[in-house]
């Protein structure tokens, strides 16, 4: 075992920057100790993303079988299309989830990477292999609970799938790809691929069941961003002002937070054209705005802020720590 793990790290180091001649045999205790570290990191990144995967492929195996597909609603995307199918040719759901999904497998490789097309590849197989052998309990015939619930339990788990490095519905990736050759954005061709599929499901279906499977469609999306953003909206704010040293400190010990310092030149204003200034950068979330903005008035009133939205954050001072004073 302590030769496997020890092959594991020289393995590592090889990849890594600090790599040198494949052949070279001995590594020191430093090298040695870093590629244990890296070998640590993706180990447990590894385990996060198969735990993200699994939740999400039971939630969305659960929102299939318990609501959506005994009550013949569908939903959008790839998925939508592959109920849409099931309802009207007699092939199993989870064969029509690997088929259809193929070629936006396909397309991941190209577009987005080799390692997110096998995770995606074994996401769709997993949800595929739950709604076959997995049979949940029927929840509720209500059809209003139904679209509501149904798409919140899919959602999560296409955002738990998608955190977790993969997606087990394919349109995401057809419309990164499309946005890049036609100029548009994702959103667009998401839209416009919905709007075929519900058209498409009034036609074979009904108008109610197109309808209801709209509820559904934005009841997942919701959920999805919610679960890939998380429950936190964070806001990056830029300060430029005369007294950004004591703007800077008053962020960092009256607000627990960090900040970056660029170095600018301000440009012609009221006041003409001005010399060098600091800006200050920090990143609050959005319950801190109004205390943020009062600190700020109270040492310049006339601070130029500029407020803008941050999806996600990693690392830094963003999560509260204690004050000490």
């Amino acid at each position: 075992m302590e030769s496997f793990i020890k092959k594991l790290i020289v393995d590592t180091i090889r990849k890594s920057k600090m790599r040198k001649s494949p052949s070279q045999a001995h590594y020191s205790r430093f090298e040695m100790a870093k590629g244990f570290i890296e070998l640590k990191i993706t180990a447990v990144n590894l385990l996060r993303d198969i735990m993200f995967m699994a939740m999400g492929i039971l939630s969305a195996a659960f929102g299939l079988e318990g609501f959506l597909l005994p009550n013949h609603f569908i939903d959008g995307g790839a998925t939508g299309i592959s109920l849409l199918i099931s309802e009207k040719i007699a092939i199993p759901l989870w064969l029509l989830l690997v088929i259809i999904n193929i070629p936006f497998v396909t397309l991941g490789f190209k577009v987005v990477g080799k390692q997110f097309a096998i995770k995606t590849a074994i996401a769709i197989g997993c949800l595929a292999l739950c709604v076959a052998t997995l049979h949940f309990p029927e929840v509720t015939h209500d059809k209003l609970l139904v679209a509501v619930f149904g798409g919140f339990f899919l959602g999560a788990g296409i955002g738990m799938s998608v955190r977790g490095g993969a997606v087990i519905d394919g349109t995401e990736v057809l419309g990164i790809y499309l946005s890049r050759k036609l100029g548009t954005t994702i959103g667009d061709i998401i839209i416009l691929v919905n709007v075929f599929v519900f058209s498409a499901a009034a036609y074979f279906l009904s108008i109610e069941t197109a309808l209801y499977s709209m509820i559904t469609y934005l009841a997942a999306s919701k959920t999805l961003d919610f679960v890939v953003e998380g429950i936190e909206e964070y806001t990056g704010v830029t300060i430029i002002s005369s007294h950004d040293e004591e703007i800077g400190e008053m962020i960092i010990n009256e607000m627990g937070r960090g900040v970056t310092v660029y170095r600018g030149k301000r440009g012609f204003g009221t006041h003409g054209k001005t010399a060098d200034a600091d800006i200050v950068y920090t990143v609050i979330t959005r319950l801190e705005l109004n205390k943020l903005h009062t600190e700020i008035e109270k040492i310049d009133p006339h601070a130029f802020v500029i407020m803008s939205s941050v999806k996600d954050t990693r690392g830094g001072m963003i999560k509260k720590r204690p004050l000490k004073h």
